[in-house]
């Protein structure tokens, strides 16, 4: 914290409480502005943290001035800084940053500074939960068997993050088998209000995972950023941010009783997607919003990356505050957080129309008219009603190949495939439900949805229904308290019996950690070509992502999993068709298992109590002795080891010298994928599981490993060789040059179609710079740094695309890869590009935010693209050679 004497607004701090003038706080309303009353409420928290850390150096009177302003500016471009209070990270890209971390530490003492100022200076939250797979499920040692192979395969990697909590100050640990990271934020992690070296301000956040966002339906602000950005955070520096649009997103009416959160968000996603938020914060009001428990908020501000925001906020009323009561906090913080919030004019009461803000825009939803529904078949934001997801589907099997269509011939749309497993004979057809997986912190975090589950699978027993056995179920809650609540309100043992055995605490099948289908159904699926479903209560369903054998795959509330589990095909009208038959011969309904809202919300006030959540939290951090059993080194360098495939030196920073480089043009440079729309960052660097026949795998198997032993990419995001490799290796990505879904590209040279990595060799041995060429939204789905790291070890300068998805943009320009945008109205198609020409892009030596530069073309064409620096903060980083450069150049200076 800084002085008080330094800060130019030390004039507005005062006691919260007369009786404890050790405890302050910058008081807002006492800046005596008119305007502060009029902010967005998570504007107010900008502001907050500005006034705070104001010292004329990284953060300035006229960045206060700006926020203050911020109605005023809406058609500008204003830059200001926000230094958020935590950061949260998740171990997939927890591993790469405290890599980073001891790779900075071993380059700072090699140009002479001190390696130990390399340490995180706010406080930093790893949860382990990417790490677990669902190798088995059905059985009643699923989870026991999945978490013992989780640490046989991460072992290196857990001694490694345990080696970073020791090594850095500010940095906690929660081992595996916690629950999942958003869900262990929102029950325990979350301060709401911090009290620290003796003020009170804001709980604020960002966090490796684009999920992040879910925090903000406690009234936190946080959102995801590149893992990249979030190692300055940690090393105290602000984010340098443009002041945001705000939407106020109006809600009313009250949901029928037999709609759930899901339903809500897959329909606020939908609408959000149509109305444009990308780069915006929405921030929720209106009666509507009590109306929401803070898990079906939570549940809304989760899918902010789907509907394209960058933060989804509710601020705090009187329903937080009983939830923090419900999880089990301490009476003394509750009565400082509401009293803080009070005085600073951040409390809200979402039925008085005075207290709303202004916004930039106000878009409104009638919760009466939300249906159930689901979304996909292969993105989130396309949401179909559940009465017409028969008829959906079998437009899509029909439809040309894109989004919404798979191109499957008339005449094999019905084809029936037989196959045995454990010696009973079954078939599958196009649309057959081969997993069915209640996951996610979306989902898992709402004991509503949970319990839903619970009862309607209950129902479901007493009606004689039951899943078939080769379909992958499973259950994997992101907190131990889920497990406790459904086990003592009766249901578990029915889940169990349906086969949602719990399989493990982490985000599994959410992430693509959904382990192998049985060998009947992979061969069953090949034979026919079959566009088979998954079924999952996540927040992704991108091609590629959930299951390679899965093309199709619906996001569904956790009732829902189980209602299409039980049926076992998502061709099915439940409005008009029954579930299923039971042994008796009786058609059953989804209607006649189905429980309602009430039914629900009775068993959630008996058993949803706060000694769950105490008994859970207490232990949290001891209860793995597995984790406990793990023994580390004290130094404070890392000893890296030669022979790890999972921990490596990256070399990010070879070659680094104390003297800054001039940019330089880029030459005559190669294409070396020529991309469509959406590409995702699932596309550019997969998370999922090692093709045989990889680049990746072929290096693992030179190093003497076997398939078994592969993991996943996501697992092995500390070793750069395997991510090299990994980078465009998903094979749903659709490469122009190819006219085809294939992680291949052509060398141009040649003419040869290699995998992407070796062609990215052969030019960078031949010295040739490399480009992407891309079109609308390129880089959207989870924040992923090796998204950019990535391309930036293949070599590739710069991407060429239509528009960037947030996280994704600012990852590029941390690694110094620049993101160049073409003109209003110009695409590769309009300009005539084919991808095969080779690309001069003229950097002039004074640079400016979003200046247009000349891109000329070995054919004699040239036009002009804009460098998407979008703030002078960017462009230092650029200058440096990249974010981790220019943290390494200050610790030495």
């Amino acid at each position: 914290m800084l002085s008080a004497m330094s800060n130019p607004y030390a004039h507005i701090i005062e006691p919260l409480d007369p009786q404890k003038p050790e405890h302050k706080f910058f008081n807002l309303t006492k800046l005596g502005d008119p305007r502060y009353e009029r902010l967005p409420f998570s504007i107010r928290v900008l502001l907050e943290s500005a006034v705070r850390n104001c010292d004329e150096f990284l953060v300035k009177k006229e960045d206060v001035e700006r926020i203050l302003n911020w109605k005023q500016t809406q058609t500008q471009t204003v830059e200001v800084p926000f230094k958020p209070a935590r950061v949260i990270l998740q171990d997939f890209t927890g591993v790469p940053a405290v890599v980073d971390f001891a790779a900075m530490r071993d380059a700072v003492k090699q140009l002479g500074g001190d390696p130990e100022k390399i340490n995180p200076v706010c406080p930093a939250d790893l949860v382990i939960d990417h790490s677990i797979q669902v190798d088995f499920n059905r059985k009643s040692d699923s989870l026991q068997k999945n978490q013992e192979l989780e640490f046989e395969r991460n072992k290196e990697r857990f001694e490694f993050l345990k080696w970073g909590s020791k090594a850095f100050q500010n940095m906690r640990i929660i081992p595996p088998g916690s629950g999942i990271v958003h869900q262990v934020n929102l029950e325990y992690l979350a301060r709401v209000v911090f009290q620290q070296d003796g003020y009170y301000y804001p709980d604020s956040l960002v966090g490796t995972d684009s999920h992040t966002t879910m925090i903000d339906g406690l009234g936190v602000l946080g959102w995801g950023v590149g893992g990249i950005e979030a190692e300055a955070v940690m090393l105290g520096q602000p984010i340098s941010m443009v002041l945001p649009e705000v939407i106020g997103y109006k809600l009313q009416g009250t949901p029928n009783k037999y709609i759930t959160s899901t339903d809500i968000v897959l329909t606020v996603t939908k609408h959000l997607r149509q109305v444009g938020v990308v780069g915006k914060f929405v921030e929720f009001f209106g009666p509507g919003v009590a109306q929401l428990s803070i898990a079906d908020r939570a549940t809304i501000a989760n899918m902010c990356p789907e509907y394209g925001a960058t933060a989804a906020f509710f601020p705090v009323d009187h329903v937080s505050v009983q939830y923090l009561q419900q999880t089990g906090r301490e009476a003394e913080k509750l009565g400082y957080i509401s009293q803080y919030l009070t005085a600073v004019g951040m409390f809200r009461d979402y039925s008085n129309e005075v207290q709303d803000p202004d916004f930039t825009k106000v878009v409104e939803l009638d919760l009466s008219t939300v249906v159930p529904c689901c979304s996909g078949p292969k993105r989130p934001q396309d949401r179909v009603a559940v009465s017409e997801m028969k008829q959906d589907f079998e437009a899509c099997l029909a439809a040309k190949q894109g989004f919404k269509g798979f191109q499957v011939p008339l005449e094999c749309q019905d084809v029936s495939i037989p196959f045995q497993y454990n010696g009973v004979d079954y078939s599958l057809s196009h649309g057959s439900v081969v997993i069915a997986a209640i996951t996610s912190c979306t989902n898992t975090s709402n004991p509503s949805v949970m319990l839903g589950a619970g009862l309607l699978a209950k129902k479901a027993i007493q009606c004689g229904l039951s899943v078939k056995p080769y379909i992958k179920t499973s259950l994997s809650p992101g907190s131990g308290v889920v497990t406790y609540y459904l086990r003592e309100s009766g249901v578990m043992q029915y889940l169990a019996e349906l086969g949602f055995e719990v399989v493990g605490y982490g985000c599994m099948t959410c992430i693509g950690n959904s382990g192998p289908l049985p060998e009947p159904v992979v061969e069953a699926i090949t034979q026919g070509d079959l566009v088979v479903a998954g079924v999952l209560s996540g927040n992704r369903n991108f091609e590629g992502r959930v299951h390679p054998n899965t093309r199709a795959n619906y996001l569904a509330s956790p009732p829902l999993v189980i209602a299409y589990a039980i049926a076992g095909t998502v061709r099915i009208d439940f409005e008009k068709e029954p579930i299923a038959v039971n042994a008796e011969g009786k058609e059953i309904f989804l209607r006649d298992i189905w429980p309602t809202r009430e039914e629900i919300q009775a068993v959630e006030r008996q058993f949803v109590i706060p000694a769950m959540f105490k008994e859970v939290y207490e232990k949290v951090e001891k209860v793995n002795e597995r984790w406990n059993s793990l023994s580390v080194s004290s130094d404070k360098l890392y000893s890296w080891d030669p022979k790890s495939t999972y921990i490596k030196s990256p070399p990010f920073f070879e070659g680094l010298t104390k003297k800054l480089q001039q940019p330089k043009s880029i030459v005559d440079a190669y294409v070396l994928l020529n991309l469509g729309d959406s590409v995702t960052t699932d596309h550019i660097s997969p998370a999922g599981n090692i093709a045989r026949n990889s680049p990746a795998a072929r290096y693992l198997t030179s190093r003497g490993l076997t398939p078994r032993e592969f993991n996943s990419y996501g697992s092995r995001r500390g070793n750069d060789a395997v991510m090299a490799r990994g980078t465009f290796a998903n094979i749903r990505l659709f490469n122009k040059f190819l006219n085809k879904q294939a992680p291949h590209t052509i060398y141009l040279p040649t003419g040869d179609m290699l995998d992407v990595f070796d062609a990215a060799e052969k030019y960078q041995q031949e010295g040739h710079p490399l480009l992407v060429l891309a079109g609308k939204e390129y880089g959207s789905g989870s924040s992923r740094d090796w998204a950019a790291k990535g391309p930036f070890l293949l070599g590739i300068k710069a991407v060429l695309a239509e528009s960037y998805e947030r996280i994704h943009r600012s990852n590029l320009v941390g690694m110094g890869v620049i993101p160049l945008e073409y003109l209003p109205g110009e695409t590769a198609d309009s300009l005539g590009l084919t991808g095969r020409e080779r690309y001069t892009v003229v950097i002039p030596p004074q640079l400016t935010p979003r200046m247009v530069v000349d891109i000329k073309l070995d054919t004699g064409k040239t036009f002009q693209a804009r460098m998407r620096f979008d703030t002078d903060v960017e462009l230092t980083y650029f200058h440096h050679g990249g974010i981790l450069n220019y943290m390494i150049h200050k610790m030495t200076e």
